[in-house]
């Protein structure tokens, strides 16, 4: 029998990551059980002290057993951590030795959503490929470097280490990882018994791009702001470094470091946002809306829409746009 040791956070933390995993974890037992079979895990919350305060009191979460109760575990699951992160952090630092030595011996260590940021803190995620909310990714970027952030990854897994995107994105990793210790068959049975889309491994089609302004570079913003204002034409690197006076090579490597972005992919990235927006909500025809964000290649706009959504365009208006008409 695996042990899994879901981890109960101190601060505001993931209810539905909780309670989501116990319960879907419970059913795979409930499934061997009704085939005759031993149950295949053993599944316990686990945390720092006796009774844990969530939501400002809302709800107490009553761990069954403490962390110095459990000499060995199989896997951890660590749920997202809300709030502000450094403090979310700094309360649950005592959890961090334990998770450490776990997989040190040998466990597998999970976490959903923010929770990369607590692997991350520990030094699990080093060198490691990992996902987060796509929200929080620049963020991350800027607190962990060593880490291998990937933006479009529903899920990810590097030596023992798994990761999950955006917030209920957590089941896609719990399917992964029942299909791993349960089986296939198992996975699917309880993909349609909790209606969890089996097999979707990106967050692409779900981003969306609001601009990495959490900076206080003012003449990256003057540049980025321009960007916005003016994406319908050809802008050119050459053209903001004469606008902001700066060498072209200052521009490109403050530009980056203030964004996450080179000029060009930030440039990519708002004609694409422009071009999810008219396919979500007008109906014009893939050519027209080209056209009007400035490109004049069909085949490099599908390309990039693809690169960047995870879907081709007609593919992206029938998922999101209610009066979808499929005009190629």
């Amino acid at each position: 029998m695996k042990h899994i040791s879901i981890l109960i956070p101190q601060g505001h933390t993931s209810l539905a990551n909780i309670e989501g995993s116990q319960h879907i974890f419970s059913e795979v037992n409930e499934c061997f059980t009704r085939a005759g079979k031993h149950p295949l895990f053993n599944i316990k919350l686990v945390g720092i002290n006796p009774n844990t305060s969530q939501r400002n009191g809302v709800y107490t979460i009553k761990p069954d057993l403490l962390i110095h109760e459990v000499n060995k575990t199989d896997l951890v699951i660590v749920p997202a951590m809300l709030g502000d992160m450094e403090n979310a952090l700094q309360i649950n630092k005592d959890f961090m030795p334990w998770v450490i030595q776990q997989y040190a011996q040998g466990a597998e260590v999970a976490s959903f959503c923010v929770g990369a940021f607590f692997l991350a803190a520990a030094g699990l995620l080093d060198g490691k490929q990992c996902a987060t909310h796509w929200r929080f990714a620049n963020e991350f970027r800027k607190m962990f470097p060593n880490a291998n952030l990937v933006d479009d990854k529903i899920m990810t897994e590097d030596h023992g280490i798994y990761t999950s995107g955006g917030a209920y994105s957590y089941t896609n990793l719990l399917l992964y990882l029942i299909e791993k210790h349960a089986g296939r068959d198992v996975a699917i049975m309880i993909s349609k018994m909790f209606m969890i889309d089996i097999d979707r491994h990106s967050q692409s089609p779900f981003i969306m791009f609001r601009g990495q302004k959490e900076h206080e570079d003012n003449l990256i913003i003057k540049a980025q702001e321009f960007i916005e204002k003016n994406f319908k034409d050809k802008i050119t690197v050459d053209q903001l470094a004469d606008l902001l006076a700066l060498g072209r090579r200052s521009l490109e490597r403050r530009f980056k470091k203030a964004t996450c972005n080179t000029v060009t992919e930030y440039i990519q990235r708002v004609k694409m946002e422009a071009a999810k927006k008219e396919l979500e909500t007008s109906r014009k025809t893939v050519s027209e809306l080209m056209y009007e964000i400035g490109y004049s290649d069909t085949k490099a706009f599908r390309s990039t829409f693809k690169k960047v959504t995870g879907l081709s365009p007609i593919e992206y208006r029938n998922k999101y746009n209610r009066n979808s008409i499929l005009i190629p």
